[in-house]
């Protein structure tokens, strides 16, 4: 596994016109070409970012750099259900050494 973030595969989880959670676990399910039997859940969710097997096969020895892109309009919108996600985020991060989550400010 590599230890350098620019050699990582990268993923971007555009998040322009989610309006609520099903649209969430929706683009991600599509960003990461995630199977049918993903729950869409909070829980499925940090399984599944926790799961190298079921990221896209370009990440496999290399480790998954997850770029979202237009959150701030979510973010604002559910709050409570963007704090959850930023949570599920970190802890994916934190169990799963090879996968970093950045946030995009433009």
């Amino acid at each position: 596994m590599t230890d350098n973030l620019m050699d990582r595969r990268v993923v971007t989880l555009d998040l322009a016109g989610v309006t609520d959670k099903s649209g969430l676990m929706d683009a991600v399910a599509r960003a990461l070409h995630l199977p049918d039997w993903f729950g869409r859940n909070w829980d499925a969710l940090l399984d599944s970012l926790s799961d190298p097997s079921v990221w896209p096969p370009e990440a496999a020895g290399r480790g998954l750099l997850l770029v979202v892109t237009g959150w701030e309009p979510y973010a604002q919108a559910r709050p409570d259900e963007w704090r959850v996600a930023r949570e599920v985020f970190t802890e994916a991060s934190e169990r799963t050494a090879p996968l970093t989550v950045a946030l995009a400010l433009v």
